[in-house]
C-alpha cells in the first residue's frame, strides 16, 4: 500500500482510540478490540477495526461521519470526519456498521497502490 503514512498511521490511531473510548464503559463483559487487514474482491487493502463496546444505531452509521457529530460528551466530532476526508484523497472508502451482539466495525479501503491519472 502506498500513500501518506502519517495520514494513514492518523486514520488507523483515531478508529483504534476510538474504539477503545467506546469500551471504556462497558462494565459487563470481555472487552474486545480486533485489527485486522486483508485485500478486497478488487484488489485493495482493507483495514478492519472492531470492538464490544456499545456500538451506535443503524441510523447512525452514515452520520458519524459528518462534521462535528458526535456522542460523546466531549470532542468535537471531528475525528471521523478528517479520517474519511483522508481515506477520500487515498482514493479509498471508509464506513462502519454494527459488531453484533455488540459493539461497532469501521472499515476502510485504498488501493493498493496509487490510482494513476492520464
Amino acid at each position: 500500500m502506498e500513500g501518506d503514512r502519517v495520514e494513514l498511521q492518523q486514520v488507523l490511531l483515531n478508529l483504534i482510540m476510538n474504539a477503545l473510548e467506546a469500551m471504556s464503559g462497558v462494565s459487563d463483559g470481555a472487552r474486545q478490540l480486533l485489527v485486522s487487514t486483508g485485500k478486497t474482491d478488487s484488489g485493495c487493502v482493507l483495514v478492519t477495526v472492531r470492538d464490544s463496546g456499545p456500538g451506535f444505531a443503524p441510523q447512525s452509521a452514515e452520520h458519524i461521519f459528518a462534521p462535528f457529530y458526535t456522542t460523546k460528551s466531549t470532542g468535537l466530532g471531528m475525528g471521523l470526519s478528517i479520517c474519511r476526508s483522508i481515506i477520500d484523497a487515498h482514493g479509498g472508502r471508509l464506513w462502519a456498521s454494527a459488531n453484533l451482539p455488540r459493539g461497532a466495525v469501521v472499515q476502510f479501503s485504498v488501493p493498493a497502490h496509487p490510482v494513476v491519472s492520464s
